[in-house]
């Protein structure tokens, strides 16, 4: 099992970055996916999450209207497309296979679930 973060870097505020997230080894149609951030010196929080079902999306309050999470079963790859980019979205990203499908009502991953190893955003003022 493998997901396979890309995409991060650094971006002056208000611009765009598209991160992807490529999954192998397990069925990615039977997950939902998450896009997850931690901060240093802050707890992880999750970002974005799709359900595995409908394509049902939720959104923390500090991304809405900026971020967009989709996913290409086809292509076992889920993105997030991050606009307007602020200094405090700086933080390593991470994906998750979601063993639980929320259906767009939170967006949490479980320990055990299938993680990757992180890409890098760092936003400058």
């Amino acid at each position: 099992v493998q997901l396979v973060e890309s995409g991060g870097g650094l971006v002056q505020a208000g611009g765009s970055l598209r991160l992807s997230c490529a999954a192998s080894g397990f069925t990615f149609d039977d997950y939902g996916i998450g896009w997850f951030r931690q901060a240093p010196g802050k707890e992880r929080e999750g970002v974005s999450c799709i359900s595995r079902s409908d394509g049902t999306t939720y959104y923390a309050d500090s991304v809405k209207g900026r971020f967009t999470i989709s996913r290409d079963n086809a292509r076992n790859t889920a993105y997030l497309q991050m606009n307007s980019l602020k200094p405090e979205d700086t933080a390593v990203y991470y994906c998750a296979a979601l063993s639980t499908d929320w259906g767009g009502l939170t967006c949490h991953a479980w320990p055990d679930d299938y993680w990757g190893q992180g890409t890098q955003v760092t936003v400058s003022s």
